[in-house]
């Protein structure tokens, strides 16, 4: 443990013992403890811990039955095995395996403790009873009736309990040692975290009621089977996830280093544009795909000679022209990548401009996509907020009151009230990282650097080092050519 913080050291050290201390009444002389059971389940937990390492959940249905089954300290054992075996891939090794076993114990532990509060093992006696041919009474419990639905809550309970108490455990290390805030280490991680068992707790109902079945564990186990096809889909899914992130980070990061005044700029543009995008009531894949466009719109500079976008004289009219193509260009070069669906429009028509004076193609009004007129939006508050070599940052009141001056002629004026609506209810903080975690509960900070222009400059329009101010005949701010 000498390479964690001293902070986490206590912590799992706590956690251990605590630990252990719930499964002590187990190994008592004279403990009334059904080891076989115990044993069985802590070995498919186990074989189930090493198949799956990257997705261990997968296998929580038996930590349930074992909360089910058993009394609280035995169903504590269960995941010991399977926490000792499975795979670490980081350093330190033991401390690791130790806060896992500590914390499935503890977790486990407290789902059967609420189980048995609410009388689960009672109905599951009941169900059993009638399971093996014994004809129910007239008002008591049978499978379709008052006993299983009852059975079926508590089971739900107790797995929102181990749930919530291995999250909230995993929580407190990430804080110790991976020096997280309480509210991401927290809140922003329960609920998707708990979603997933809602499904456990009937999975691990039904593995308990098969499992003193006359058809016993090894019918209980086929359970597992459409459990572990889901966590191969889960995984397989992970993995698309995954590339596609590393395929846009690619893309942004060429442009970075093809551009390197304006580092960080596509990625505050992906975070506005979501912003904008919450407030327009998206949601899911949308939410998505719109802070997608915001970081890649300006990936067709790819296509712009370096020595035009770093020229420190004035452009010539043919040399702008080029520079006005790389719409078109990244329209081009991300036709192949299915998965960007709607933000490609944003990526091709985000400098229209609502009037017509925009381009490639000069649409005016609805004509251009709502993508589009959303990263508009971003791309030039971005561009006017943020300082670059030729001149300081605009303050954010300053912005926002030039996007309302523009508004109707260079931008949607809705676009413009939902920004300055986030704005109002979030702030704006112009600092990025580039290796941030994606939160599902909060926009993603990936490092997409991108070129992109203030909105006034003091240099004249037309020159190089004015990549964003307005268009030759047309006023107001522009994100960038």
């Amino acid at each position: 443990m000498r390479a964690l913080p001293h902070g986490a050291r206590a912590y799992v050290l706590c956690a251990v013992l605590a630990g252990a201390y719930c499964a002590a009444p187990a190994v008592r002389p004279g403990a009334a403890v059904p080891w076989a059971t115990t044993a069985l389940l802590a070995a498919v937990h186990a074989v189930g811990s090493r198949v799956r390492a990257r997705w261990p959940e997968w296998c929580s249905p038996v930590l349930l039955a074992g909360a089910f089954l058993l009394p609280p300290a035995a169903a504590a054992l269960v995941a010991v095995p399977g926490a000792l075996l499975a795979r670490v891939e980081r350093p330190p090794a033991g401390a690791r395996r130790a806060w896992r076993a500590a914390r499935l114990s503890l977790a486990v532990w407290a789902a059967s403790c609420a189980f048995a509060a609410l009388d689960g093992p009672g109905t599951l006696s009941a169900l059993w009873a009638l399971g093996d041919g014994a004809q129910a009474p007239a008002g008591q419990a049978s499978p379709g009736a008052p006993g299983f639905p009852y059975a079926l809550a508590a089971a739900v309970a107790a797995a929102l309990v181990l749930g919530l108490t291995a999250t909230a455990l995993e929580g407190g290390v990430l804080v110790t040692a991976e020096r997280q805030s309480p509210r991401a280490a927290w809140w922003g991680r329960l609920p998707g975290a708990l979603a997933p068992y809602l499904v456990h707790g009937p999975a691990g109902l039904a593995m308990a009621v098969l499992w003193r079945s006359p058809y016993g564990p090894a019918a209980a186990l086929l359970v597992l089977l459409p459990m572990y096809v889901c966590a191969c889909g889960f995984v397989l899914y992970r993995r698309e996830s995954a590339a596609h992130q590393a395929t846009i980070r690619a893309l942004v990061q060429a442009v970075d280093i093809k551009d390197r005044y304006t580092r960080g700029h596509s990625e505050r543009v992906g975070r506005a544009s979501a912003m904008i995008a919450r407030e327009l009531g998206m949601s899911g894949d949308r939410l998505e795909a719109l802070r997608i466009a915001g970081i890649l719109h300006d990936v067709g500079k790819l296509g712009v000679p370096t020595r035009l976008l770093r020229k420190n004289g004035p452009l010539t009219p043919d040399e702008r022209r080029v520079i006005e193509l790389h719409p078109e260009y990244g329209d081009e070069m991300v036709r192949g990548i299915g998965f960007l669906g709607e933000a490609r429009a944003a990526i091709l028509h985000h400098h229209e401009r609502l009037d017509g004076s925009g381009y490639p193609y000069g649409l005016a009004g609805a004509q251009i996509p709502e993508f589009a007129r959303v990263v508009a939006v971003a791309d030039a508050f971005d561009a006017m907020t943020s300082t670059r070599t030729y001149r300081r940052a605009r303050p954010v009141p300053t912005a926002v009151e030039e996007l309302r001056r523009c508004a109707g002629s260079q931008f949607d004026p809705r676009m413009v009230r939902a920004l300055t609506r986030a704005l109002d209810r979030h702030g704006w903080h112009a600092a990025v990282t580039a290796d941030a975690p994606e939160e599902r509960g909060n926009v993603p900070a990936d490092a997409f650097p991108e070129p992109a222009p203030p909105l006034v400059r003091a240099a004249a329009p037309g020159t190089s080092d004015d990549p964003g101010g307005p268009r030759p005949g047309a006023g107001g701010p522009g994100g960038g050519p």
